[in-house]
């Protein structure tokens, strides 16, 4: 009998199973992308996620607004606006569980400094994964009121000449940046020492939070500064200074920032951390459409986000680039930012190359450090492709490749990611041997 009772109670329970798994299957259907996580869940409800106050944000900005982080099942996702760089990297250390950040909006080098414990306290590596890229171009590099009359852009040998003659007088000339090592560094030193301007001996190189750098110009403190946006326009709109170019015309396409968390999270948070990333993907793709972008530059201009008026902002995320020189107005620019388009999103290993060698340029590696390496563990795009994938974008949107291949700049100098070294002999101005 007891026999019997076993066996009746097993067929039961194998037939409830069998009930529960074809339920499952067909709610995993059902769902749309990202309700997958219903069956098991992240392993937490969300992360603590920095930003700097630019444009290049507005991916984590549209994703709470949303409800994207909600959607992909972590709504307790915190986006929490950071002073500056030096701040994002030091909450970074700390960690969410300590009081700081488990992730960020950040400068695409800055991961790789941080993990190799090259701009860490004592030292001390704090291992990154690159998660995306989270756009291309949209920075500026704006030039004084006093250098109006020389109207500045792409060419900086008339710009030698003016900061000599000032230098010359007893005067300081200042070149401020972000972060050191970081994108706004290597820009304005590119920019700078391809018109034969040393950024290590003409020019003092100093670093100012991007939402200090107006106010900075306005009482003299620097002669140019590079940034992104809506800084660059509102220099403008307060008449203090113009924009010299847009990143773009160095460098087309050009990577710019990068989501970045600590590997200690998305390591021991698998799920969340594919969660998370997913719904990055889902607003970079919201963000890119024209349709978005005047709604997308008023959630920028919020309070709780960049706290400027909105017309500091929508211009250039329409594609209309006013220099503040007179006639100097582009409609329809082609160094729009892009947050999807042109592969926008997925962090090409060659390019994390480029940033590194760059650093070795400027004495931020050592000569042959091993870039290669680092790269193979901070650069995550496995984990961009099977969110992709997991979201259902086209098979065209995804690259073949982990390099994008040579890289042309504005001077003609080329990036060979085959050959880093002699792309570095090729500069006349370094502070390397090659």
């Amino acid at each position: 009998m007891k026999k019997t009772v076993n066996t009746i109670a097993r067929r039961e329970f194998l037939k409830k199973s069998a009930s529960t798994a074809a339920l499952l299957a067909a709610a995993k259907v059902a769902l749309p992308a990202g309700a997958v996580f219903a069956q098991s869940g992240p392993e937490v409800k969300g992360a603590k996620l920095g930003f700097i106050a630019l444009t290049d944000a507005a991916p984590l900005f549209v994703a709470k607004e949303k409800g994207i982080f909600a959607k992909y099942g972590v709504p307790e996702t915190e986006v929490l606006k950071q002073a500056s760089w030096g701040a994002t990297r030091d909450n970074l250390v700390l960690g969410g569980e300590a009081s700081g950040i488990d992730g960020a909006h950040i400068l695409t080098p800055m991961p790789y400094l941080i993990s190799a414990g090259k701009v860490t306290q004592n030292n001390q590596p704090t291992p990154m994964y690159i998660l995306a890229r989270l756009n291309l171009n949209g920075q500026c590099i704006s030039v004084g009121k006093e250098y109006e009359d020389i109207k500045v852009g792409v060419d900086t040998t008339n710009f030698k000449v003016a900061l000599e003659k000032k230098k010359a007088s007893g005067k300081s000339i200042k070149a401020a940046m972000t972060f050191p090592g970081g994108t706004h560094d290597l820009w304005i030193r590119y920019w700078l020492a391809a018109g034969g301007v040393d950024p290590d001996k003409d020019i003092e190189t100093i670093v100012v939070p991007p939402a200090q750098m107006v106010a900075n110009m306005k009482v003299g403190t620097m002669d140019c500064f590079c940034v992104c946006e809506p800084w660059n326009l509102q220099l403008i709109h307060q008449q203090i200074g113009y924009t010299a170019i847009t990143t773009g015309e160095l460098w087309d396409k050009h990577p710019e920032k990068s989501f970045g968390m600590r590997a200690e999270f998305v390591d021991k948070y698998p799920k969340a951390t594919m969660a998370l990333l997913q719904a990055v993907l889902e607003a970079q793709q919201w963000c890119e459409k024209m349709e978005n972008r005047a709604e997308t530059a008023a959630i920028c201009a919020k309070r709780q986000w960049i706290n400027v008026p909105v017309k500091d902002v929508t211009d250039r995320f329409l594609g209309k680039f006013d220099y503040g020189i007179p006639g100097k107005v582009v409609e329809n620019s082609p160094h729009i930012m892009r947050y999807w388009k042109d592969h926008a999103s997925y962090p090409f290993q060659s390019h994390d190359l480029w940033f590194i060698t760059e650093d070795i340029r400027w004495g931020k590696f050592e000569a042959g450090y091993d870039a290669k390496t680092l790269i193979g563990k901070v650069n995550r795009e496995d984990l961009w492709r099977d969110a992709a994938k997991a979201i259902g974008v086209d098979a065209a949107d995804i690259p073949a490749s982990k390099s994008r291949g040579k890289e042309t700049f504005f001077d003609g100098k080329v990036f060979d990611p085959e050959n880093p070294a002699a792309y570095l002999k090729s500069l006349a101005i370094k502070r390397v041997e090659v």
